[in-house]
């Protein structure tokens, strides 16, 4: 793709770099070709196979008895909502954020262990207490599919990178949406499910740093312990950045730090 020229060009290259790019973030570029075609087959497909399809990749306690990898893979192919939700926004800036860090095989560990623990965390009681006799046989069936659960906890683990002064305002912003929805407990199960997927991802802190680091080389002396130096959303001012041939260049006025090592 010919690159945009110019100062209006400029301008434009760090709004393109928070999209997916086949070359810079594959993970996120071919699961958001994945969802646009589920997307577009759930609005223009007939409306039974549509229901019986999503109904086959739900992941209620039923269907993680019978098929659990099925549906735990079934379920993460839709989006809730459609194309132009807040799932489907968040997933392409917070991902692409994400995995321009982190790589792409992390990104998708991160993703994947916010959707399956956070699932098998809130489907799992219901199990149990169906049971003991808690509740009915009828909880064992329910429609549960999307992204979000993944998205949550790739939100958790992109605020580990950021500068504290974005890292908790944003951390903030979103506990505040998800306390709403827990006084309301529209889905209990899946308002439970978004803050545990959050800690998930904050708990990955420790793991997303030290990849971050390892991608983008020594940190400069004097840089906070927490803080990887690269930025992590384009246009946010940054420590270090790293050239095309992988040596790191310090601040202006700052001498050139040794060449990076390749990415592990």
């Amino acid at each position: 793709m010919r690159r945009p020229t110019g100062s209006a060009g400029r301008a434009l290259l760090p709004l393109l770099r928070l999209l997916p790019t086949p070359a810079g973030t594959p993970f996120t570029f071919v699961y958001a070709l994945v969802l646009v075609a589920t997307s577009l087959f759930a609005e223009h497909a007939d409306p039974h196979t549509v229901t019986t399809v999503l109904r086959d990749s739900s992941t209620d306690m039923a269907h993680l008895a019978r098929t659990p990898l099925l549906v735990l893979v079934g379920s993460a192919l839709w989006i809730a909502g459609g194309m132009l939700s807040l799932s489907a926004i968040g997933f392409l800036l917070v991902l692409t954020a994400l995995e321009r860090r982190i790589g792409a095989l992390r990104t998708g560990a991160v993703f994947l262990t916010g959707h399956v623990l956070a699932t098998l965390a809130t489907e799992i009681p219901v199990g149990v207490a169906v049971a003991a006799g808690h509740l009915p046989d009828s909880s064992l069936h329910r429609l549960d599919y999307g992204i979000s659960f993944g998205l949550m906890a790739g939100v958790g683990a992109l605020a580990g990178l950021l500068p504290p002064l974005l890292r908790w305002p944003l951390l903030a912003a979103v506990a505040t949406v998800l306390v709403q929805a827990l006084l309301v407990l529209g889905d209990p199960l899946t308002d439970w499910g978004h803050p545990l997927s959050l800690a998930i991802g904050v708990a990955c802190w420790p793991l997303v740093r030290r990849w971050a680091a390892a991608r983008s080389g020594p940190a400069l002396p004097g840089a906070a312990p927490d803080d990887p130096g690269a930025p992590v959303l384009p246009g946010l001012p940054a420590i270090s950045s790293v050239t095309s041939s992988g040596a790191v260049q310090g601040a202006p006025g700052t001498a050139p730090a040794a060449s990076a090592g390749p990415d592990r």
